[in-house]
This record gives structure tokens, C-alpha cells and sequence, in this order.
């Protein structure tokens, strides 16, 4: 009924929202420590603020909660749908060619830059279809409402927090993942871990090993430095495939940067794990004998390189709902005196404590090292048969002329824990955006056409 309108609007206002998604990622919007009245730092503040203040030149109601999230209300009625978007971002990385991470750019029929396509990118048209349907003069009987976030990438608690304050509507969904409708998102174990010794100053010794930024990214970039052994020597140790060691000495330390591939942690497969590369070649050299080094060929032994399904843990497993069990070793750090990390592994359906993270926590004790949890996220799964996610495919069905379904992932988005919510967007089935990775990008016409089935589905779901 409101098609034609609808795509007339989002043609109108292209530009301008290319202009908008622009504005937004030129903020490095990274999680750092807390200041005052700044929860996740100054970078995720300074989006919100952006972002309330494109959403009140809409002509928007907007409720700013503590800096943790802003609510965008179209009217003052009951709520009956939440869209929620994070402002929030990955670290940048390296590797960036087509722009610097905070610059975006068009080119071609893509806009890059970081955050893209998670999730500033989904955020300002989500805002567009709600500005699509209040500017058209379509009467709603109940409200939608946006929910924009600053912590997603780092646990949601922002959510934790507006959840203590508001209910959600009876409808959520997250332009947080692909199309068409993600109805499952696996658990999930992400502990952290450490180990302690005296230090034993024995040659050939590690005396570092450090990488990882955030432990739901691939490692790219790791260093490791190594003490009584010379660089011709430590080289014919780096030797596997795929990564690339760059070694140099000086005052008897060899030092030596590992980069491998960067990739979600959700798809330990698209990226190639630069610490688990580091522990498998040191793991093989001439050390002296050392309660360190024997913690870091054991851990090398539980997780090794290229392991990213739980194999050598012996918590390999998947179930027909979800899939199979992922493992990502996402930040770690070995000095003289001890080591810790973080682990992030997805878990299916069928995973439990007893075959999963007490067997892990079993496993890492036996060489030595604590975890701090064995408690496991549970997988949220929304069934397909609801009339929700009839009416979310049913607008993908018309504006893209594709089959709606359901699918199942291994990364956890924004909805994960909120009941009956799912995530639906922003790009098509196989399209690759890169995300979390160097040259993040959303297809422009993807953007365009989820805004345009967002304005349908308010009008759906609330006239």
C-alpha cells in the first residue's frame, strides 16, 4: 500500500543519508576506560550525542538514559516495536586500503569506513524509516521506538542498563546481522584466564608474548620476544602458512611480529589466528626447562593453531539447529612471571557446563591455569512459526523478490537476550562487508532498501 511512497522517499534522501552514516563513522566510537558521565568513554559519547542530535533534527522525541543508551520515539503511545542499533565499534586494526578507518568514502556501490556495516550504518536508516513514515503523515496507533546502544561489541551493557529502567515492546529486532531473519544466536563461553610463576631466568627463555585487542576478533597482530637464542636461529621456526613473522635483534633480544588475518569470532575460519601461531612456533623451539614455558606449549597442546573447533579441548560438537561449536583465543599476554587471555567460544544449542565449559576449565587447570567462569551464555532462539518474523519476511519477500527465512549464527547481536527479538539486516545473503576487519563496507543499495522495509514493517506492526 505504501511501497511506491516509501521508495520515492529513500530515493529523495539518498544523499543525505549517506551524508548522515558519514558523519557518524568519523567518530572513533572505541570503548576505553570510564570518566564522568562517560560509561564507556569519550568515543561511544561522542556518538550518542551525534546521533541525538541528528535524531532531534528529525524531529524526534529523544531520551538520552546516562550516556548508556538514547531512545527515539516517533509518538508517546504504547510501544509495540523496538529497532535497536549500537553505535559503538572495534578497535580499527591495520591493513586499511581503500580509506583510513574514520574517513569513510564512497566508491563504487559501497561506503567504507569503519562501522559501515556494524552498525552505524544500519542505525541512521533505521532513523530514516522512522523520519520515512513520520514524513509521509502515516497515523500509527502505537509507537516505535529506536534504541541506540554504545557497548555492544563489549558485552551490552548498555542494554543491562536501559533494562533496568524500560520494558521492552512486545517486538524487537536488531539491523545487527544479515538478511533475512537470524531467529538463533549461540550461546556462548568467553572467559578469561591467567597463570602465575616465579620467574626463572635459564636461557634460551620467552620473555614476552602479547596480541589481541578484543577477544571477539581473530588476532591479527601479535609480538613475541625471545632472549639467548639468535635471530638466524628463531627464524627457522617461522614457518607456517599463511602468516607472516618479521624478526629482528637488538642487545641479545629477538623480537619477532606475527599478523595473520583478522576475522569475527563468530567465523574463526575467515581469519588466521596470529597468537595461536605465535604459542605454535615457540611452542617447538630449544627453550630452557621453565614452569612458564611448560604452561605455554600446554596451552599451545589445548588450543592449537588452526584448532578453532574445540577438537584438542575435546568439546567438538554441534547440534542440526545451530551448528557446530567455534573457539577463538581473542587477546593474550605472557611475561616472566605468568600469562592470561581471553577465550570466546560459541556454543550450540546442545552445549552445556558438563560437555563444554567444565571440560575446558578441567583442562586449563591440569597445566596451571585458572579461568575465572564456567558460566555459559544461553543461545536465544525465537521460533520461526511466530507472527513477528512472518511479517519481517514477508516485507523482505517484497522488496527484494527473495525467499524469507530463518537462520542460525554464531555471533551474538544486539537482541540476544531480549525474548521473542531477532535480528533482521542490513546486508543481503553472501554479500561480504568485512566486518571487524580492515575495509569494512556496506553495499549502499542494501542500506537503502533495509530502510525502506523498515518503514514498511512500522507501519505493519504499529497503524
Amino acid at each position: 500500500m505504501y511501497k511506491d511512497k516509501i521508495n520515492a522517499y529513500f530515493e529523495e534522501h539518498r544523499q543525505e543519508i549517506l551524508d548522515d552514516i558519514m558523519t557518524l563513522c568519523r567518530i572513533r566510537s572505541v570503548r576505553e576506560a570510564a570518566q564522568e558521565n562517560m560509561p564507556f568513554g569519550p568515543g561511544p559519547k561522542a556518538a550518542l550525542d551525534a546521533a541525538i542530535e541528528m535524531s532531534e533534527k528529525m524531529g524526534f522525541k529523544v531520551r538520552n538514559i546516562d550516556n548508556y543508551v538514547a531512545t527515539v520515539d516517533i509518538n508517546d503511545k504504547e510501544n509495540q516495536l523496538a529497532i535497536l542499533a549500537h553505535l559503538d565499534v572495534v578497535h580499527e586494526g591495520k591493513g586499511w586500503t581503500v580509506c583510513e578507518p574514520y574517513a569513510p568514502v564512497v566508491k563504487g556501490d559501497r561506503i567504507y569506513g569503519r562501522g559501515t556495516a556494524d552498525d552505524k550504518g544500519p542505525a541512521v536508516v533505521s532513523l530514516w524509516a522512522l523520519k520515512a513514515v513520520k514524513d509521509l503523515g502515516i497515523e500509527l496507533n502505537k509507537n516505535a521506538r529506536i534504541i541506540l546502544g554504545t557497548a555492544e561489541e563489549t558485552g551490552s551493557e548498555d542494554l543491562a542498563y536501559y533494562s533496568k529502567i524500560e520494558a521492552y515492546p512486545p517486538m524487537s529486532f536488531s539491523p545487527d546481522s544479515s538478511f533475512p531473519v537470524t531467529n538463533i544466536e549461540k550461546g556462548g563461553f568467553g572467559p578469561t584466564f591467567t597463570a602465575k610463576w616465579d620467574e626463572c631466568k635459564a636461557l634460551p627463555r620467552v620473555i614476552a608474548v602479547k596480541g589481541g585487542t578484543a577477544g571477539n576478533i581473530v588476532c591479527q597482530e601479535c609480538f613475541f620476544e625471545i632472549e639467548g637464542m639468535t635471530k638466524e636461529e628463531v627464524e627457522k621456526y617461522l614457518t607456517i602458512e599463511d602468516v607472516k613473522f618479521t624478526a629482528s635483534e637488538n642487545n641479545g633480544i629477538v623480537h619477532v611480529d606475527v599478523v595473520g588475518q583478522s576475522a569475527h569470532a563468530s567465523t574463526p575460519h575467515l581469519g588466521v589466528n596470529s597468537i595461536t601461531a605465535s604459542l605454535a612456533v615457540l611452542s617447538k623451539m630449544p627453550m630452557a626447562e621453565s614452569k612458564g614455558f611448560k604452561t605455554l606449549q600446554g596451552l599451545s597442546a589445548l588450543i592449537p593453531h588452526g584448532d578453532y573447533l574445540g577438537a584438542a579441548l575435546g568439546v567438538k560438537q554441534e547440534d542440526e539447529l545451530s551448528g557446530p561449536l567455534t573457539l577463538n583465543l581473542g587477546i593474550f599476554e605472557y611475561t616472566v612471571n605468568g600469562l592470561s587471555g581471553k577465550i570466546d567460544s560459541r556454543t550450540p544449542i546442545c552445549a552445556n557446563e558438563d560437555n563444554m565449559s567444565n571440560i575446558v576449565n578441567a583442562k586449563m587447570n591440569e597445566i596451571g591455569i585458572e579461568l575465572n567462569t564456567t558460566k555459559m551464555r544461553k543461545p536465544h532462539h525465537t521460533p520461526a512459526e511466530s507472527e513477528f518474523i512472518k511479517v519481517l519476511n514477508g516485507a523482505y519477500e517484497e522488496y527484494t523478490g527473495n525467499e524469507g527465512y530463518c537462520v542460525a549464527i554464531g555471533g551474538g547481536t544486539y537482541v540476544h537476550n531480549i525474548e521473542g527479538g531477532v535480528a533482521f539486516g542490513c546486508s543481503m545473503p553472501g554479500t561480504e562487508n568485512n566486518m571487524h576487519g580492515p575495509d569494512e563496507s556496506a553495499v549502499i543499495e542494501e542500506l537503502m532498501v533495509s530502510g525502506k522495509m523498515f518503514a514498511d514493517i512500522i507501519i505493519r506492526l504499529c497503524k
